[in-house]
């Protein structure tokens, strides 16, 4: 990463600049600090206590530079939304996994960026924003360098970003509009399910919605995670007796569907290099699209 230095910088220490301009961790900086070509002014490495003139180049080694190996390029279909010099943003089919775990080491998302990168002779490590359970669809945000992250992470953390997905749920969802604020917990009998549970005994969980469609048996949702707790959309829609269709794990498996129906259909967060207001939508997949004209007799999502 290259600034050139105007008028309004000069003067500045170049801890200025990277701490209160450009938002660098203090791990970041910590790792800056200690890279021969980490922070150079002119091509000359200085510390951050260096005083910066009106013309200089300042020069940060934020980028990535060296492949990580231990995530396998395969090519693999891949909607790409959004091909930001800081980020990819991804429309994620169904039944493929964000990053790689047991059983799946050459099937992701995480597979296919790396396949992608590497056609186009870019380093790559896997940084995703936000994650996607493999059987839900839609966007997820991946950041392409270590400051984006770092930035993207903080927006996060600061509740600036705006995830919204469709949810067709089982059952007839009362009123129009509601939210539910009840902790989540991880169950005792697992690792991997979760559960409402009392105040004090869970993380707090907030979620919001909004009717878009209802049938005799069936609603259609546009639901936004305040919080980002692990399945927070399908327990909350558990918990109020209207799990989301298809799901198996919290409600029960579909004969129309073959996952939970479940797509994170937009983000909105502003830009990590200069804040500026970005909105992001993914079009539902084919599956979901046919699953819900069938629920209520048209096409209603166009």
């Amino acid at each position: 990463m290259e600034l050139v230095i105007d008028e309004g910088r000069a003067g500045k220490s170049v801890y200025d600049i990277l701490r209160r301009e450009l938002g660098v961790s203090n791990r970041m900086l910590t790792r800056l600090k200690q890279d021969e070509r980490g922070i150079l002014v002119d091509g000359d490495r200085v510390t951050v206590r260096y005083r910066l003139s009106a013309g200089q180049c300042l020069t940060l080694a934020v980028d990535d530079r060296e492949r990580a190996e231990h995530i396998l390029p395969v090519e693999l279909p891949l909607d790409i939304l959004c091909d930001d010099p800081d980020f990819f943003a991804v429309n994620k089919p169904p039944n493929m996994p964000t990053h790689p775990s047991h059983g799946h080491y050459d099937d992701t998302l995480a597979n296919a960026l790396a396949y992608h990168c590497a056609a186009a002779g870019e380093p790559f490590v896997f940084r995703p924003v936000n994650r996607l359970d493999r059987n839900t669809s839609g966007i997820v945000l991946v950041a392409r360098s270590q400051l984006a992250a770092a930035r993207l992470s903080a927006s996060m953390q600061a509740g600036e970003i705006e995830k919204r997905y469709l949810a067709l749920l089982d059952g007839v969802l009362t009123p129009d509009e509601g939210e539910l604020c009840a902790p989540i917990r991880r169950t005792a009998e697992s690792i991997i399910t979760r559960e409402v549970c009392a105040e004090g005994e869970g993380d707090y969980a907030l979620t919001r919605w909004r009717v878009l469609a209802r049938g005799a048996a069936h609603t259609l949702v546009e639901t936004s995670p305040v919080t980002g707790r692990t399945h927070q959309l399908r327990v909350h829609f558990a918990h109020l007796g209207c799990p989301i269709h298809g799901d198996d794990l919290y409600g029960t498996a579909a004969d129309d569907l073959e996952r939970q129906a479940l797509h994170a259909v937009s983000l909105d967060f502003p830009h990590p290099a200069d804040r500026r207001p970005v909105r992001l939508t993914a079009p539902a997949p084919d599956d979901l699209r046919a699953c819900i004209t069938a629920h209520f007799g048209k096409d209603i999502l166009s």
